[in-house]
């Protein structure tokens, strides 16, 4: 089937931060599969860590990853069926803690990552048995589909946002904790204090170094920020995902081949993918091209919404999250050309916009590195009030 011609613009935007942290390392450990980790035994040992799963019903004939823009649909999994009983009783079921749909440009110059939130109600479809049972489809929130396997979760973000997704990775709490401690920890900065009985977190205020089970606890925690929803606790999450993409591609890890392979070693070995991107072709081609991408092009962004009628501990698109999905099926940018549309790094705290609809400014939209502003913005295109993040933000900026 053919896909839309690319066509490039910068947008200014505003919406809240993007939730899973775990998840962010993905598209940077492929990059590094080519940049670090040359030798093919060792590369088909990593890829034969990687657990399999259809991308679709029925559908066998996947899209390569070497060319053209790419949609991947990023599942953090809340599965409790672990070896860590912490997290509660195995019951057998699993829904998505974390989605995102994380777009790569056809050009390989950024990477756009638009989080789905969980709590997201909308008409599911219906799914047929792909190892997981068959869903007969009906009112429900998004992140239930991934109960009935990654493919329903597909189609119904397919469902959700019209972007046809090319591939999807599925990572659970155990897979992300092994990933923070390959990497040596994840270096954090936090404006207060957070104390969380509930998610096992304890940790003061400042800059320090976090384990795999606090960096998890931080990006889970619900009681210690805001009013205790999943839309509060997004800022904090946004910057966990932060630090891991600065940490996954610094020379610490990259110039150690012994950190380097422990990483890519935990990060296989927690994936579940679809066959498209199980094979070490597939996966070298996605890696050359991300590790192309410069840190600081790489954003985040979170779906515009709004509270759902009649829940309002549910939320649905707001009429703004068209647009962002529009950007994506046209692989149009969403972090912004450089002019300063106002917004500032904050502390990630969740603000409500004058329509009642939930948004943040998460951080200046515009690189903190001072690069030229980027291709015009189309006419025909939508514009969006939504700033994105790059992840090169100063996790420790005031």
């Amino acid at each position: 089937m053919g896909r839309p011609q690319p066509q490039h613009r910068r947008l200014g935007s505003r919406t809240i931060a993007l939730r899973p942290a775990r998840i962010a390392t993905v598209l940077t450990l492929v990059g590094m599969l080519v940049l670090g980790v040359g030798a093919a035994a060792t590369m088909r040992q990593l890829s034969g860590n990687i657990t399999t799963s259809p991308l679709r019903a029925g559908s066998s004939a996947e899209r390569g990853a070497a060319h053209g823009d790419l949609n991947i649909l990023l599942l953090g999994s809340d599965s409790r069926d672990l070896a860590e009983e912490s997290f509660g009783e195995a019951d057998g079921s699993r829904r998505s803690d974390a989605m995102v749909l994380a777009h790569l440009s056809a050009d390989d110059d950024r990477i756009d990552a638009v989080q789905l939130p969980r709590d997201t109600l909308l008409d599911l479809p219906a799914c047929e048995d792909t190892g997981d049972g068959s869903f007969p489809g009906g009112r429900g929130m998004l992140n239930a589909a991934l109960n009935y396997g990654p493919a329903c979760s597909v189609a119904a973000v397919e469902e959700l946002t019209g972007v046809p997704v090319d591939h999807f990775v599925e990572l659970d709490f155990e897979g992300f904790m092994a990933i923070i401690d390959a990497l040596g920890g994840l270096p954090v900065c936090l404006p207060d204090a957070l104390e969380d009985p509930a998610a096992d977190l304890d940790l003061p205020a400042g800059q320090q170094t976090l384990g795999g089970k606090d960096a998890l606890a931080l990006a889970r925690t619900r009681h210690a920020v805001g009013d205790g929803s999943d839309i509060a606790r997004l800022g904090h999450q946004q910057m966990v995902m932060s630090a891991v993409v600065q940490e996954a591609t610094s020379r610490q890890v990259i110039a150690r081949p012994d950190r380097l392979y422990s990483f890519l070693d935990a990060t296989t070995s927690a994936l579940t993918v679809d066959p498209g991107l199980s094979g070490i072709a597939d996966m070298a081609a996605l890696g050359s091209r991300v590790s192309r991408v410069p840190t600081e092009d790489i954003s985040f962004l979170t779906m515009p919404w709004q509270a759902a009628p009649g829940d309002a501990n549910r939320v649905v698109p707001s009429a703004e999250a068209e647009a962002v999905f529009e950007h994506l099926r046209r692989d149009v940018p969403l972090l912004s050309s450089g002019g300063d549309d106002g917004s500032a790094a904050d502390d990630g705290g969740d603000t409500e916009g004058a329509d009642g609809a939930g948004s943040t400014a998460p951080a200046t939209a515009a690189s903190p590195t001072g690069s030229p502003a980027g291709p015009q913005e189309p006419s025909d295109v939508t514009p969006i009030e939504t700033a994105a993040r790059p992840a090169d933000t100063d996790l420790c900026a005031s």
